[in-house]
């Protein structure tokens, strides 16, 4: 019987084997999967925005840290239900202001804007906790397991392929593929894109904030360097490329092999990490464009992969 594969497939069989982690992993093989899963979030998220509308964002640790921080604040107030659903709205409130003001931006300047948005938050913040709070940084310390973060960020990652698939599949995913082709024929087929754009951009935000909330209890220490760390915006970036953001499960395919590439260039070169993911990075521009989703599809695998073309 001729193999079929299907992006469901794919994305239901890394699941599975990363759920089963718990069960069958070490506490190690436990702290890997839940920095796999975290990296998968926030992947998929940054290309549900990005990859359909090409519009390059280097705002994702700007969305990491408000959750994070969150946490830090409210983690001992609230209940922790209460304190995720605050985080999340945060989130969008904040997506949703600066999408208002930027998304009419597009190009270089969009990239620029984010790569500040997120420099700018983090300034805010260090400012609020030295002058107002007297302490730059804050001790997080919430009753929840490494195990119980890691089913939900699992639950978090099914969800974030769910909402991906019914945009997809919705008058609103068609409006952002022809916006993602080109803008001014979406504008003038009617499609309001600024509207558009800025729901799928609180969206994607939304689960980035969520992601940082939920990782937040696993340093106990937290301070603005760690929670707007801009390193994160480009691993997360270059994962998506490597898979390839043009698929909603395409970046599924350069989380694992990266997220497991920095551990160990972390590990062993942490002096020379940033010099070793520019060399990442490089590489992967000029040598899978496309990502390894596009690789598939020039390939002998095509005919298998022909299901996950995204519906006209």
């Amino acid at each position: 019987m001729k193999a079929t594969v299907t992006p469901a497939i794919l994305v239901a069989s890394v699941l599975l084997v990363l759920g089963l982690v718990p069960f069958l992993g070490s506490s190690y093989h436990l702290a890997v999967a839940t920095g796999v899963l975290s990296q998968l979030v926030l992947a998929t998220a940054w290309a549900l925005f990005s990859g359909t509308t090409r519009y390059v964002s280097l705002a994702t640790v700007a969305f990491f840290g408000i959750g994070a921080y969150t946490v830090a604040v409210l983690g001992e107030v609230l209940p922790w239900p209460l304190v995720l659903v605050t985080a999340a709205c945060i989130g969008i409130a904040v997506a949703t202001l600066v999408g208002l003001s930027t998304l009419r931006l597009s190009g270089v300047y969009f990239v620029i804007f984010s790569f500040g948005l997120a420099e700018l938050i983090r300034q805010l913040v260090t400012w609020f906790e030295v002058n107002v709070s007297g302490s730059v940084g804050r001790y997080v310390f919430i009753d929840i397991t490494q195990e119980s973060i890691f089913w939900h960020l699992f639950a978090l990652a099914v969800l974030v392929f769910l909402v991906g698939w019914l945009i997809q599949r919705s008058r609103l995913g068609l409006a952002l593929r022809v916006i993602g082709d080109d803008e001014t024929v979406a504008r003038h087929c009617g499609i309001d894109t600024t509207r558009a754009k800025l729901l799928l951009f609180a969206v994607s935000a939304a689960f980035m904030t969520l992601t940082g909330a939920i990782m937040a209890p696993r340093w106990t220490y937290l301070d603005p360097t760690i929670a707007f760390n801009p390193v994160l915006s480009f691993q997360v970036l270059i994962m998506a490329l490597l898979g390839g953001a043009h698929r909603l499960w395409g970046p599924l395919l350069g989380v694992i092999p990266l997220t497991i590439l920095f551990e160990v260039l972390g590990a062993n070169f942490p002096n020379y990490f940033s010099i070793l993911l520019g060399l990442v990075f490089m590489l992967i521009v000029y040598g899978v464009p496309n990502g390894i989703a596009g690789l598939f599809e020039r390939t002998k695998l095509k005919p298998l992969l022909l299901q996950t073309r995204r519906p006209a």
